[in-house]
């Protein structure tokens, strides 16, 4: 799912942002994101953060045998910033006028 609003709604919890550094090239449970969150949030807010993550396509998810692990789609957050950007800085893409996952890095650099 690449739906800008989610995206938004997703990322505006300070939280959920600490929770998606976590998970950026890493396969975390959520028992290692509360420890690595220093116990201070529970477990079932944990999840319930992951799953509004998980809602707005921005975490790949796997199963190894009860444990559920997580890790950041960087391909979707890049889809999403580059909706985003195309609707709101379309200046800022270049000649493209619109961003995709394999363009839009190297189009991140404004027209003269």
């Amino acid at each position: 799912m690449n739906n800008p609003v989610l995206f938004a709604k997703a990322i505006a919890d300070e939280t959920r942002q600490k929770i998606m550094q976590m998970l950026c090239c890493n396969w975390l449970s959520v028992n290692d994101v509360v420890d690595k969150l220093g116990g201070n949030i529970s477990q079932p807010t944990v999840s319930h953060h992951l799953k509004i993550l998980n809602e707005a396509g921005l975490l790949k998810r796997r199963k190894e045998g009860k444990q559920v692990y997580s890790s950041l789609n960087q391909e979707a957050v890049v889809v999403c910033c580059g909706q985003i950007m195309t609707n709101f800085a379309p200046e800022m893409l270049g000649d493209s006028k619109s961003a995709t996952p394999e363009g839009l890095i190297p189009q991140l650099q404004p027209k003269p």
